[in-house]
């Protein structure tokens, strides 16, 4: 049975910190490109960094460059975001989505930015 599942969401003030994690079990996680999407009310999801099999090719939206590092452990099966700087429009269901012969999805955690 294939999973993503993502935690380390929640409510942090402008300028903090969060780090998510995706733990992916029922497929082979090293051969598949790993990305984080998120969607705000009433917006589309969008891309917000990928990475690939290797870890060597990773890709930022502009309004995360320098703030949001993305990384994998192949050997745990997990990604991650670690997100610095937060801003309140960065407000959204973050997503975790493995790419390759298939794509799945996780069930999306809550970053919420506010003072």
């Amino acid at each position: 049975q294939v999973q993503l599942v993502e935690s380390g969401g929640g409510l942090v003030q402008p300028g903090g910190s969060l780090r998510l994690s995706c733990a992916a079990s029922g497929f082979a996680f090293s051969g598949y490109t790993m990305s984080w999407y998120r969607q705000a009310p009433g917006k589309e999801r969008e891309l917000v960094a990928s990475i690939g099999h290797v870890a060597e090719s990773t890709n930022y939206a502009d309004s995360v460059k320098g703030r949001f590092t993305i990384s994998r452990d192949n050997a745990k099966n997990t990604a991650y975001l670690q997100m610095n700087s937060l801003k309140p429009e960065d407000t959204a269901v973050y997503y975790c989505n493995a790419r390759w012969v298939q794509s799945y999805w996780g069930q999306g955690t809550q970053v919420t930015v506010s003072s």
